[in-house]
């Protein structure tokens, strides 16, 4: 009787050991599948695409001094100094988002911020146009690369030493936010679809993919994160505010299907609205992409009707992959002769930037 009871428990603990390994190992496979999608994801190149570029050339009395800077790992990142005219009050660098290249897309906004007095210094991060780097590597690099920004702007004797503000929209939202965590001296923060924490981009932009399955993999995500970039992905969002004296401006729309409200915006108003530091633009129908630009703008839906039309037209299946090559060419010679540059490159909600320019003003008087 012993001698079963004995062996029964034996074949008991066996039964544990291994499914505790099967366990294990099922985790270990869990943890490598949501690294391997970040990194599909985050830790990718992005350039922007030449056609839709805009060029310094379309804005009126623009000019642009381009740096290299080197970021955390020595890779050089590109840099540019806008300004218009002198008499400049401050300086206002520009974090800009994930996805579309470069700091390209945000040249209007340099425009805008440079005709009404201030400098303007943009870069791109790590992994996008002119800047080194086989990929972006991942999220909180976005903070790392705006730390050496500042840094940069602040020790180069070429630039005048000025206030500092900072200017982000997406993932330039949160690294805008974040990094007052290492930079403190900022005198103000405009951040337009942002997020609190690194994690965030991933389980929100996962949510249109996987539902709720994205919340399974977030943990993982912010071990890898923790683990390849140390304070970096610990300090979020929030502890950049509380870390400041900044004034902060925080902008995004209830619709924004791509960084959700309740990630940046909500989160915050919760907690600061009522200190005076901060404000709170919140609209309903601003997307996320197109938040910047003015909705009675009609171009951006013009040109994409008549390049449709030209698609549909086409003598040739355009979505088969052995014309994806000509296809490609064609789009961009299409797009080269066909994009009115002037209305293309001034598409900007200028009511809305006068009202950044208001806050920018009183913050560095």
């Amino acid at each position: 009787m012993e001698k079963t009871i004995k062996k029964k428990r034996s074949i008991l603990k066996t039964l544990l050991i291994i499914l505790l390994l099967i366990l294990v190992i099922l985790i270990i496979g869990w943890w490598l599948l949501c690294v391997n999608i970040y990194n599909e994801n985050f830790n990718v190149r992005g350039d922007s695409y030449e056609p839709l570029m805009l060029r310094t050339e379309d804005f009126d009395g623009l000019k642009c001094t381009e740096y290299t800077f080197p970021s955390d790992r020595g890779q050089m990142l590109a840099g540019y100094m806008y300004s218009v005219g002198e008499g400049q009050k401050g300086t206002v660098v520009i974090a800009h988002g994930f996805g579309g290249g470069g700091h390209n897309s945000y040249m209007d906004a340099a425009y805008y911020f440079a005709r009404n007095g201030y400098y303007v210094f943009a870069y791109d991060a790590t992994g996008t146009d002119k800047s080194e780097g086989e990929g972006v590597g991942g999220v909180p690099q976005g903070v790392i690369d705006l730390n050496y920004a500042i840094s940069f702007v602040e020790a180069n004797d070429d630039i005048p030493d000025l206030p500092i503000v900072l200017f982000g929209h997406s993932w330039g939202g949160y690294s805008v936010s974040a990094v007052l965590n290492y930079h403190p001296e900022v005198k103000a923060v405009i951040e337009v679809s942002g997020f609190n924490r690194s994690s965030d981009m991933f389980e929100s932009g996962g949510r249109s993919q996987a539902g709720s399955l994205s919340y399974t993999m977030t943990p993982f995500v912010r071990i890898h994160e923790r683990v390849k970039y140390g304070r970096y992905a610990a300090k979020t969002a929030m502890d950049g505010f509380d870390s400041s004296e900044a004034k902060i401006m925080v902008v995004h729309s209830a619709d924004d299907d791509v960084i959700g409200i309740e990630y940046g915006c909500d989160k915050y108003y919760k907690k600061y609205k009522d200190d005076p530091r901060f404000t709170f633009l919140r609209f309903e129908d601003r997307g996320h992409n197109d938040i910047l630009n003015d909705p009675d703008d009609t171009y951006k839906d013009e040109f994409n009707a008549g390049f449709d039309k030209w698609r549909d037209a086409l003598g040739y299946d355009y979505n088969a992959e052995e014309n994806k090559a000509r296809f490609a060419e064609d789009k961009a010679a299409y797009i080269t002769e066909n994009l009115d540059h002037a209305r293309w490159s001034s598409r900007l909600d200028e009511d809305l930037f006068a009202q950044f320019l208001g806050f920018y003003d009183e913050a560095v008087r």
